[in-house]
């Protein structure tokens, strides 16, 4: 193989490679609900503000409440 030719082939596959990550990165973007996404968020924080607000301790979605202490009768 010519040298010319060694240097297109290498030239052709950068640019190949170069226009399938962006057609990658502009599908992912096209696709990608930011809107939902940001007021998911939103609602989420507002809920966490809330619940310091009252005093109540914030945990994680699906986690168990704490268990009270078991007080012992003072004698």
């Amino acid at each position: 193989m010519k040298p010319a030719q060694s240097s297109r082939r290498l030239w052709m596959l950068a640019a190949a490679s170069s226009l399938l990550m962006m057609a990658a990165c502009v599908t992912i973007n096209i696709y990608f609900p930011a809107a939902a996404a940001e007021k998911a968020a939103d609602r989420i924080i507002e809920e966490v503000y809330n619940l310091r607000r009252e005093g109540a301790p914030a945990q994680a979605p699906g986690s168990a409440a704490p268990k009270p202490a078991a007080s012992t009768p003072s004698k």
